[in-house]
């Protein structure tokens, strides 16, 4: 069951990022990075990575994704005119690229793949290992981080009144 799950959601993962690519409009291609998005979080959740999943879901196709659709709302760039194609030579790069990647992508499926996880073992992407090392092996980069974006946050304010003002 989970085998007919992650070959579904990954085949649904690959047609819309095709379909994020091969898009003439803004607005549906990311619809279709939104469906590409949940997939990948789908196939998180198929790996025992929790987190990661939400994540995914919260922050790209929540936040992120409705910020990007209303810039191109707002911008005016929903459909792009129509004229010669000027990127016919980066299709056919990119055609290339992705038989490359499904040759490889063969390859390590016909060789067993990359290893089942052993028993026991915590995941990667689970909360409990990400804590673990955010605050203890980069407890300090994280404060550090946590601050500048205060510092950025504060500057930001501070220029939005004195412009108001």
């Amino acid at each position: 069951m989970e085998a007919a799950v992650f070959l579904v959601v990954g085949l649904v993962a690959v047609i819309a990022a095709a379909m994020v690519v091969t898009g003439r409009n803004a607005v549906h291609a990311a619809l279709f990075l939104i469906i590409n998005i949940v997939s990948l979080a789908i196939l998180f959740l198929l790996l025992g990575a929790e987190f990661v999943a939400a994540i995914q879901i919260v922050v790209y196709a929540g936040a992120i994704m409705v910020l990007f659709l209303y810039v191109v709302m707002f911008s005016g760039a929903a459909a792009t005119p129509e004229g010669p194609d000027r990127l016919a030579w980066q299709r056919r790069i990119a055609v290339v690229a992705g038989l490359m990647l499904l040759v490889l992508a063969v390859k390590v499926i016909s060789h067993g793949g990359l290893g089942p996880v052993p028993a026991g073992k915590q995941v990667a992407g689970s909360p409990a290992v990400i804590g673990e090392i955010v605050f203890t092996q980069y407890a300090l980069p994280f404060e550090i981080a946590s601050l500048l974006l205060l510092v950025a946050m504060v500057g930001a304010i501070a220029l939005a009144k004195e412009k108001k003002e």
